[in-house]
């Protein structure tokens, strides 16, 4: 492998880690209370509202079900009033961050459901709040869960990167359609794919070994 194409690889997988990294993190913050909401939102539960939870859902159902590859041209425009571009790194970030939120929030909702309701009603036994269950009981409950399905939407965006290099997004989707597939560098492609692999299976080794430890956590508490 020359110089010049592990200078190139080191760019691009910058770029694909930047993306994933703020991508993630903004999806987090909108799908984590999202997320929370939807699992108690439904009839009977902590803040019921039968309705806005079955809107929630079908806009949360839509979004999920656009394959990304549609979703990323569809809000071209949108992306264009926020980055000010619709090509390169910056630009990517925004369809990234639209396709995790309800990806994140759904993992979410499937996390705080797992939780023990009679741990939710010795909770109400004791007088807390809706707040208190949900900060004290639900979250810390679901916590090795929270962690398990966050390692599964970074995973998915690393993906998810890598696609929206087909619309110029830049990162290591941009560069393998580039030099891999337009100029034919099968070892560009090559090289391309096992960064991928590499990536994956760093995120998904440390996001197990999280939710294992945080889980030993939960029964020795």
């Amino acid at each position: 492998m020359s110089p010049e194409m592990i200078r190139l690889i080191a760019g691009a997988t910058g770029e694909t880690l930047l993306m994933v990294a703020i991508s993630a993190g903004i999806a987090t913050l909108f799908g984590l209370p999202l997320g929370v909401y939807l699992a108690t939102s439904g009839k009977g539960e902590l803040y019921a509202a039968p309705w806005v939870n079955r809107v929630l859902g079908v806009i949360v159902n839509a979004t999920r079900s656009t394959p990304f590859i549609i979703l990323v041209v569809a809000i071209i425009p949108f992306t264009r009033l926020i980055a000010g571009t619709s090509i390169g790194t910056n630009a990517a970030i925004v369809p990234l961050t639209i396709a995790a939120i309800p990806f994140i929030a759904r993992l979410i909702e499937a996390a705080i459901r797992e939780v023990d309701q009679g741990l939710i009603e010795a909770a109400r036994a004791f007088g807390a709040s809706p707040l208190q269950i949900v900060t004290k009981v639900l979250i810390p409950e679901a916590l090795p869960g929270i962690v398990l399905g966050l390692t599964l939407a970074v995973v998915s965006l690393i993906g998810f990167s890598a696609m929206v290099g087909a619309v110029g997004g830049g990162g290591l989707g941009d560069l393998g359609i580039r030099y891999g597939y337009q100029r034919f560098m099968p070892e560009m492609m090559l090289a391309v794919v096992v960064v991928l692999i590499v990536l994956v299976q760093l995120v998904q080794s440390v996001g197990d070994r999280l939710a294992r430890h945080l889980n030993k956590r939960i029964r020795h508490a």
